[in-house]
């Protein structure tokens, strides 16, 4: 497409405000198939105004599969009745339209089909569909959009249709039509744009694959450990058969870790970010790839935080159910018996643990929020200060509080040489490494003399770089470079 097509909007003001002399509505839409997508499609245009005629290789048998107000045809007499068309059939039975060549000529077809496999076929499915009718015009469009969101409408799902075609006008044919069915249609360009747009539905997950990986890294590093501290380490030393911790217990001890290393990662970028912006002197270097691509999968390393302090919260919560804990206070009731204690009472234990369990309790509600805020839903009602406060203020006070849970859970058991299992030290101290960076580097930057500077960066200002004013004499003349000033 033309820099000049591309400058063009999809839809002008005149189509904005709808076309007198064609309008978007009551317009007759074909639709050839008759499988799910082209039934939840037919209901949709029907629902939108549009008249809608459907063709079928059997439509006595269909007919009673779609609204009654769309009129069920052979394809031939269908595409008779309108002049655009939806292709809502399969790649492979494309062939069983040629038959229909002569009549289909001159028509917009809407390729909605989707391929089963990423960049499967040399070339897209609507760019094969435009080889097999070369007199007629293809549109791209309509195959990010689920059947269910055709049927429950565009506000229960992606609002975003993307269209592409080498044809100006029958784009902007296609997006009223999109506009007028409750869409947000967005024009990607020309045809070559449709194998990308073809691969979008069947991208699983993209940008959670990375953060997803990590935390399962961080999960079997931080599992491995606690299971040698754990487990092995008494089986090895002591003779004791302690496997039965694993499933609820080491998981428990695991969870945590992941979800405080996880939430430091989240803040950690920002401060590499904030020390390449000091050290250079400028917010106009581009960040390194490695760094630019952390700092765009910050809310979903973010939102798996949440996930494991969650299942960190429900599996404490289980730890007193399991037949292990049961018997174990029976044991230590019966010890203080024989021994004839009558109080076991220890006031700096009560207290850790009333604090511990405290401050864990605040340090999730954050979590929460955070997690809240971060869906579009609720982020697209926040305005960018808000929303910056929620993220980075109440984000940063969530590390500092699930380091202060960290912390009371430690206590002083760092300092006991007996926490340390074949010379390791306890879990907990090494997830502080991270945390107590980012949080030592963000008081750093809250100095004022810091602060300033990285303010003044981030509205524009390089280093190395000025503009000079030579200020007037008091006759008018300019003076020499002594009375200059340098911004």
């Amino acid at each position: 497409m033309s820099g000049g097509d591309m400058a063009k909007p999809l839809l002008s003001h005149r189509s904005m405000e709808g076309d007198s002399s064609t309008p978007a509505t009551g317009r007759t839409i074909g639709v050839l198939g008759s499988g799910d997508f082209a039934r939840s499609l037919a209901v949709r245009l029907v629902c939108s105004g549009f008249k809608v005629v459907v063709g079928s290789r059997n439509p006595k048998r269909k007919a009673g599969l779609f609204p009654s107000a769309a009129e069920v045809t052979f394809q031939a007499e269908a595409v008779k009745k309108t002049d655009v068309i939806f292709v809502a059939v399969f790649r492979e039975h494309y062939s069983t339209l040629c038959d229909l060549a002569d009549v289909l000529a001159g028509k917009i077809l809407v390729d909605v089909s989707n391929n089963t496999e990423i960049n499967h076929h040399k070339e897209s499915n609507a760019e094969y569909l435009a080889s097999l009718f070369p007199a007629c015009t293809v549109v791209k469009g309509f195959n990010v959009v689920s059947a269910w969101t055709l049927q429950s409408g565009a506000r229960d799902g992606n609002k975003q249709v993307l269209i592409c075609s080498n044809n100006q006008e029958a784009k902007r044919t296609v997006a009223e039509i999109a506009q007028v069915m409750g869409f947000t249609p967005v024009d990607m360009g020309c045809m070559s744009s449709a194998c990308e747009i073809e691969n979008i539905p069947l991208r699983l997950l993209p940008a959670w694959k990375i953060p997803i990986f990590l935390a399962l890294g961080l999960f079997l590093c931080f599992f491995t450990y606690n299971l040698i501290r754990q487990v092995i380490h008494p089986y090895i030393r002591e003779q004791k058969n302690k496997f039965y911790k694993i499933p609820i217990e080491v998981v428990n001890t695991t969870l945590p870790c992941v979800a405080y290393v996880m939430l430091s990662l989240v803040y950690l970028p920002g401060v590499l970010a904030a020390c390449s912006q000091l050290y250079y002197g400028t917010k106009y270097r581009r960040f390194p790839d490695w760094l630019d691509q952390w700092l765009q999968h910050r809310k979903q390393i973010g939102l798996l935080s949440f996930f494991c302090a969650a299942l960190h919260a429900v599996y404490s919560f289980c730890l007193p159910m399991r037949r292990s804990h049961r018997y174990q206070l029976i044991e230590t009731a019966v010890k203080q018996a024989v021994e004839k204690k009558m109080n076991i009472w220890v006031e700096e234990e009560v207290w850790r643990m009333e604090i511990y369990l405290s401050v864990g309790i605040i340090a999730l509600g954050l979590l929460s929020l955070l997690a809240i805020t971060s869906l579009p839903s609720i982020a697209n009602s926040l305005n960018w200060r808000e929303f910056s406060f929620i993220q980075s203020t109440l984000g940063f006070i969530a590390l500092v509080i699930s380091t202060l849970h960290t912390l009371t859970y430690g206590w002083s058991r760092a300092f006991d040489e007996n926490q340390y299992k074949f010379y390791l030290p306890p879990t907990y101290t090494l997830t502080l490494l991270v945390p107590c960076t980012v949080i030592l580097a963000r008081v750093i930057f809250s100095l004022p003399c810091i602060q300033q500077r990285l303010l003044r960066i981030r509205r524009g200002w390089e280093k190395g770089r000025y503009v000079k004013f030579v200020l007037p004499s008091a006759t008018g003349e300019y003076s020499s470079g002594e009375t200059s000033s340098n911004v």
